[in-house]
Order: C-alpha cells, then sequence, then structure tokens
C-alpha cells in the first residue's frame, strides 16, 4: 500500500483527522487471491509520552494512562453540556410521530438515531474526552474491510469470506492498554460485550478483541455493510458509524464509482466528518489510470484534501495482507497514537461535527411534529363539524314542527279530542274546597309523554348516526394517516351506548320543564282566579307546542286548542319566553354532553395515534438552544 505524500503534507499541515460518515459496511478478504507471503511483524509502540519521571517503562504507562483518564473537560464545561444534552435527549424521547404522514418514517429513523448516537456516542465522548479514538472501516460489499482489519492486528479478528454479507456483528479492535475503555461502556454503552463472534447472537452486540500489533489511543471498528442485502445489517452499520471518531472509508478499483461508496461519502461530507479513504484491489497495470480517475472524483466532490492510501491487488492468507501493503495506513495510525493533540483535534472536530449536524437534524424533526399537530387540529375539526353539523339539524327539527308528526300527532289528537285536555284545567268554585280538586293523569297523557320522548330520541340518534358517518367520511378523504384512524372499529357509527343515554337524557329534559313550570310558570292573575292547572299536564303541553313554535305546519296540524296559545293563555308571553329559552337551552347542553361522549372516540382514536401536543416541537427547539449556548 502506498500513501499520497501531497496529502499527507497537507494533513499535518491542518494538524487534524478525519472522522465518521454514515453508513458501515464490511469487508470479505476472499475476494482476493490465493495465499500470500506470511506476514512480518513490527514493533508495537507502548509507551505514551507525558509520562515524567518514573523507575520503569511499566510505570511510565501506568502513570501516564492513569493522568490521561483523570483528563476531562472543565467541570463547568462538561456540567453545563451535560444538562443540555439531557435535556434534548429528554426532548428527542418524548417524541412520537403517529400519524404516517410524508417524511414521518424518515423522521422517526432520524429520532433513532439521534438518540443511539447521544447514548453511544456523545455524552459518553464529554465525558470521557481522553478514551482513545474510534476508527470505523467503513465501505460497501466486498471492499475488504474486514481483510484490512485483520491485516493491521494481525489476527483473524474479523470473518472473511466469499459469501456475503460476512460481517453481522460489529468487531472492535484495540491495544490491551485500552481494553478497559471499552470493556466498561462508555463509547457504544447501550451494546453488549461479547469474546467472540457469535452468528446467533441477537442485534446490539459488539465483539471486543485486543492485539498487540494495533497502537495504544487508537481502537478500530469493522462493521456491516452498508449495501448488505440483510436490511438490519444496515441499521447496524449506521449506528456504528454514528458513533466513530474518525473513519476510514475503503472501496476497490472495480467499484469506486457505485452509488453506495458515494452516498456514505455524502454523508461524511454532510456531518463534517473526519475521514481518510482508502483504495483496495488496485491492478498494478492499470494503477496510475485507476488512482487518478478516483482522485479527480474526489477532488470535484469536494474531498480532495483527505488523505488517501492504496492497496494494490493482491493474494490473502488466512484473511490477511502482506504486511507491507498497509505499512503506510499502520504509520498514519501510530502517528495520530503518539500524537496527542492530533487525535484530540481529530477527536473533538468530529463531535463538533455530531453537535453541528443537530442544528438541521432536529429542527427537521420539529417541523414533522408541528405537521402532525397541525393534521390533528385538522382531523378534530372534521369531527367538530360532523356533528356541528348534527346539532343544528336537531335544533332545526324541534323547531320546524317535524317532530309533531306521526305517532306525536296522533296522541295529541287522542289527547286532545277526548276531552282529557280540558281535564288538566280546573275550574275554581266558590267555597272552603276552591282550588282543592285534583285527578289522576290519565293514560292518554302518558302515551303522549312517551311518544314526545320517543320522537326527541329518534332525532337526536339519527343526526349522531350521521354525523359519525360524516366524520369517518371525512376522515378518509385526508390521505395516509386519515384513512388508518377511519379504520378504528366503531366510528362509522353511533355508539352502542348511545340509545340508552338518550332516553334518560331526554327524560330527564321532560323532568327539567316540569320543574321550569312549577318555579317560573306563575300563572296570569286574570286566569288565576278562575282556573287551576296540573304542572305536569302543562309542561306536556308546554313541551308540544315549544316543539311546533314558529310552524306553520304545526299549526295547521294543531288545530282547535292549540299548544301554543294555551300555555300563552296561562303563562303570559313573558314568563313563556322565559321558560321556553331556558328549556331550549337546557335541551342544547344535554344533547351537548352526549355528542361530547360520541366525539370523545374519536380524541381517544387519535391520542391512542401517538400524536405529540402542541408544545413538543417548541420544547425540542428550546434544547436545541440550550445546547448551542453550552457548547
Amino acid at each position: 500500500m502506498a500513501g499520497f505524500p501531497e496529502a499527507e503534507a497537507e494533513a499535518e499541515a491542518e494538524a487534524g483527522l478525519r472522522a465518521t460518515p454514515y453508513g458501515a459496511v464490511i469487508a470479505d478478504p476472499a475476494d482476493y487471491d490465493d495465499p500470500a507471503e506470511p506476514v512480518d511483524s513490527i514493533d508495537s509502540i507502548d509507551s505514551i509520552e507525558s509520562a515524567e519521571s518514573a523507575d520503569s517503562d511499566e510505570d511510565d504507562v501506568r502513570a501516564a494512562e492513569e493522568r490521561v483518564r483523570e483528563m476531562a473537560l472543565p467541570d463547568a464545561v462538561s456540567e453545563a453540556l451535560t444538562n443540555a444534552l439531557t435535556i434534548l435527549r429528554r426532548s428527542v424521547t418524548d417524541l412520537s410521530f403517529g400519524l404516517d404522514l410524508p417524511g414521518a418514517e424518515e423522521a422517526r429513523r432520524t429520532q433513532s438515531e439521534i438518540l443511539a448516537q447521544l447514548d453511544d456516542y456523545v455524552i459518553p465522548r464529554v465525558h470521557m474526552s481522553t478514551a482513545p479514538a474510534l476508527v470505523v472501516v467503513a465501505g460497501s460489499t466486498g471492499a475488504g474491510k474486514s481483510t484490512l482489519l485483520n491485516t493491521l492486528a494481525n489476527a483473524k479478528v474479523s470473518a472473511t469470506g466469499v459469501r456475503r454479507p460476512t460481517t453481522g456483528t460489529p468487531v472492535l479492535a484495540c491495544h490491551p492498554d485500552d481494553r478497559e475503555w471499552f470493556a466498561e461502556g462508555g463509547l457504544l454503552g447501550s451494546l453488549q460485550r461479547r469474546e467472540t463472534p457469535d452468528p446467533k447472537a441477537a442485534p446490539g452486540s459488539l465483539v471486543l478483541v485486543s492485539t498487540e500489533r494495533l497502537p495504544p489511543g487508537v481502537a478500530l471498528l469493522d462493521t456491516p455493510d452498508i449495501d448488505s442485502v440483510v436490511e438490519e445489517h444496515h441499521e447496524i452499520a449506521h449506528r456504528m458509524l454514528d458513533t466513530a471518531d474518525l473513519w476510514i472509508f475503503v472501496t476497490t478499483a472495480a467499484r469506486y464509482a457505485d452509488a453506495p461508496a458515494w452516498r456514505l461519502l455524502r454523508l461524511a461530507k454532510e456531518r463534517g466528518a473526519r475521514l481518510a479513504i482508502v483504495l483496495s484491489r488496485v491492478p498494478p497495470k492499470s494503477r496510475e489510470v485507476v488512482t487518478k480517475h478516483f482522485f479527480r472524483m474526489l477532488a470535484e466532490y469536494g474531498l480532495g484534501e483527505v488523505d488517501r492510501f492504496v492497496i494494490n491487488e493482491s493474494k490473502v492468507t488466512d484473511g490477511m495482507l502482506a504486511d507491507h501493503e498497509v505499512t503506510e495506513l499502520r504509520l498514519w495510525l501510530t502517528e495520530l497514537s503518539v500524537d496527542d493533540q492530533r487525535r484530540a483535534q481529530a477527536v473533538q472536530a468530529t463531535l463538533s461535527g455530531v453537535l453541528d449536524s443537530f442544528r438541521t437534524r432536529i429542527p427537521a424533526l420539529a417541523r414533522q411534529l408541528e405537521a402532525q399537530v397541525v393534521f390533528r387540529r385538522d382531523l378534530r375539526g372534521d369531527v367538530d363539524a360532523a356533528y356541528a353539523g348534527a346539532m343544528a339539524e336537531i335544533e332545526e327539527a324541534t323547531r320546524d314542527g317535524s317532530l309533531l308528526r306521526g305517532e306525536v300527532l296522533a296522541r295529541w289528537q287522542d289527547f286532545a279530542g277526548s276531552g282529557d285536555l280540558m281535564r288538566t284545567l280546573h275550574l275554581r268554585k266558590p267555597g272552603r274546597f276552591a282550588g282543592k280538586a285534583s285527578h289522576q293523569a290519565p293514560e292518554r297523557l302518558s302515551a303522549l309523554k312517551s311518544a314526545l320522548r320517543a320522537g326527541v330520541e329518534s332525532v337526536i340518534v339519527s343526526a349522531a348516526q350521521r354525523a359519525a358517518e360524516e366524520a369517518v367520511s371525512r376522515w378518509l378523504h385526508r390521505p395516509g394517516a386519515g384513512e388508518t384512524l377511519a379504520a378504528t372499529p366503531g366510528l362509522g357509527h353511533a355508539s352502542d351506548e348511545l340509545l340508552r343515554r338518550t332516553g334518560r337524557t331526554v327524560a330527564a329534559w321532560q323532568e327539567h320543564i316540569i320543574e321550569l313550570i312549577r318555579t317560573e310558570g306563575v300563572t296570569k292573575r286574570a286566569v288565576a282566579r278562575l282556573v287551576s292547572f296540573d304542572v305536569e299536564s302543562l309542561s306536556l303541553i308546554f313541551a308540544v307546542g315549544l316543539l311546533g313554535d314558529g310552524s306553520a305546519e304545526a299549526e295547521s296540524a294543531f288545530t282547535g286548542a292549540l299548544p301554543q296559545r294555551l300555555v300563552h293563555a296561562l303563562l303570559g308571553a313573558e314568563s313563556l319566553r322565559t321558560i321556553g329559552a331556558k328549556a331550549r337551552s337546557d335541551l342544547r347542553a344535554r344533547i351537548g354532553m352526549l355528542f361530547d361522549d360520541e366525539m370523545s372516540r374519536y380524541v381517544q382514536a387519535l391520542d391512542g395515534a401517538g400524536i405529540p401536543d402542541e408544545s413538543a416541537a417548541t420544547r425540542l427547539h428550546q434544547a436545541t438552544y440550550n445546547l448551542e449556548v453550552a457548547r
């Protein structure tokens, strides 16, 4: 493998390094040919420069290691960042995108990625700023990632082979002195540590191995392919990329122009990730042509400044290349290991890049939240409009005389024509028994009361049924999420309990009218000296008149002793208006409560869909602002 001096010189001048894009892939070295020569060994770099005055090399390393672990961000900075990140994490965790609106699935994926990045990388890195740099080896299927890792580790730590995909569980290789950093959690803390790969291991595992051939302060992470045929591998790969300090992007001479490779590079560029690029399996005869074209593509894409390495097409032995093929890359890692400032700058650059990405990724979540809230408001408005229309329908039916037809009209005519109507009125006679006449309510009066109640119930139930159908119809015309919600069982018709509740409601309203007549129906003085009346009977006559008030049709149907005229004569215009207004208002309020119960089914469906409240987006924006201030 040969490096490119001009890129190395520029990188050294910058005193910085590469970082981590999205995606992750695993190389299968069986793409190479037959066995190659044995791998040469080189001495590993064990000492840490900054350890002063010690009695032995071992003491120097131990003292330096302890000193490094105690170095962290200043307390004030760490505390401020920790608080801001904790609030941000809580705000993102509480988000819910229950409606399948355009962009909702992407928002859920972004939410999951941000939470994993906060838990596995950002928050641990703030507290462990001096932990070893984590370098992810990324690329597409067959690029040779696992082979490269095995060669650098001088051991077959990651599976290789012809079969694709080869790597399903991420493999982290580090120097033995750094093992404790990764064994105890922190970075990648949500993944369960394993000593050896297990094909049956559940997702969420990480194989942790140590090797003397890797320099201290730098760990390599091999991940599944970004373009694996196994969908689950995509998620793991991207998650690993989100938790790395630097990226080594691996591609081949045959596939460097493929779309997956450039999608990964685009992601790295968008995130400001620090990275190095390895072009592997380059035929020696076409090396100059291939590298010139690839590097020109990188320059045109704005990545001409990154460190680049080339690996010639060669044989693979036991999952590894000949050691001389990776000499330049090994030196690059060693320089990163011994140069604390350079490594710290690289880590800080990547961390800053991740935090910078929140400036666009989190507002995108907030926009989707706002879209969900607006859509919920529209859906709720559909329900309100449907039941408001039903209420208007009932208002009209209780004024236009349409209730006073059929059974109600027949019962009224029977009641009035039989003389029962006049018997509800009592002529006062002089003497000590004046005004004390009494009677039992005739059967015809009860039949009229039942017919009137049934008529009002029928109007209410019919209107509620139409409102339920209209609400669902409106939701069905809302693309996507509305159709799903409209399919909720029971929403397309009135509830099973409505008829029973309506019966109780109308009966209670009739009783309320009786009470109004009793307490506010003061008989006109001129009439009171001659006539007394039965309160229950008069309240029923009043209700019949109220439901046909202002209707010419009702007036023609109720010939003779019209209810309106009778109650007007007995109670007077002012008392009649007062009682009528209160009776209508009470009926409207009672029906409103019935409809509130009916509409609650739709509200429950909206709540069950996991639609956020209106304050969620505000909290998210505030958390993002707090993070910017803390930085």
